[in-house]
């Protein structure tokens, strides 16, 4: 998904340095004392320690449970033929316990992005993403304009290129733009195991590029993560106004903004 404009060319991106990994002499793990002994055998008298002193405290827990007529579940489970990891929460249990992604986008969008909440909010639910990413591609992409058309040619709300639109589609239809764009970025989530950066770089530059090095990706994409992660960083601190969305408007997003302010009938 191509920019629009390259309202962003005379932006710099200083690359993070690396992360570099030590590696430990296993022997500093253990006291000073410990030394003068095989580690290996202190790893088994550690372990035939802990079994002694383990089994027949369950051994005894058993029969008391017994004694009182409260049966073990995990005894019945076993004698039920029904494996131990069956008793660990299934992850869709697990994933059904987190918070549930807000009813409506961040505060810090454009009112142009904002126009649109009620169609990201559904859009979202649609694909199974976060309102807020898919306001957040809409900001950096068009700025709510539904009928931007990039250099490229890219087309609607989420800047998508022609090849993803089957015959005869409306490509600034916006429930068809964003059912193509969504669709393109929710696919970037599944071959990242969801890693939102990578995802949003995709977006722009294709998943292929996305999965290069950062040396590798081309300076528009780099640009547009930054844009992107830096919006994304904003609204999980929980920030009312961004400070990455004010630089993005004073790099030229002001205009497009204004643009599709026009189209919505928004102008003051």
């Amino acid at each position: 998904m191509a920019l629009n404009s390259n309202y962003f060319d005379n932006i710099y991106i200083i690359e993070t340095p690396l992360t570099i990994d030590y590696e430990y002499d296993e022997e500093e793990w253990y006291p000073v004392e410990a030394r003068t002994r095989d580690p290996i055998q202190q790893r088994m008298f550690m372990v035939l320690l802990a079994v002694f002193l383990v089994t027949p405290l369950t051994f005894f827990g058993l029969l008391r449970l017994k004694d009182s007529g409260v049966e073990s579940p995990i005894v019945n489970n076993v004698a039920a033929g029904v494996a131990v990891e069956s008793l660990v929460a299934p992850v869709e249990e697990v994933a059904a316990a987190q918070p549930a992604v807000s009813g409506q986008i961040s505060p810090i969008f454009t009112r142009e992005v904002r126009y649109w909440e009620p169609q990201i909010l559904n859009w979202a639910a649609q694909h199974g993403l976060d309102p807020n990413h898919v306001a957040i591609i809409m900001q950096v992409e068009s700025c709510g304009d539904p009928n931007a058309v990039s250099r490229s040619n890219a087309q609607g709300l989420f800047q998508v290129m022609p090849f993803h639109f089957s015959d005869g589609e409306d490509m600034q239809d916006p429930d068809t733009n964003a059912r193509r764009g969504m669709a393109y970025f929710a696919l970037g989530l599944e071959m990242t195991n969801g890693d939102i950066g990578r995802s949003f770089a995709g977006y722009n530059g294709g998943h292929g590029t996305a999965a290069k090095n950062w040396s590798q990706w081309p300076n528009e994409t780099q640009r547009y993560y930054n844009w992107t992660t830096g919006l994304w960083d904003d609204i999980q601190a929980g920030l009312t106004e961004s400070p990455t969305l004010q630089s993005w408007l004073n790099a030229g997003g002001a205009s497009l903004c204004q643009q599709a302010a026009n189209r919505l009938g928004l102008s003051s």
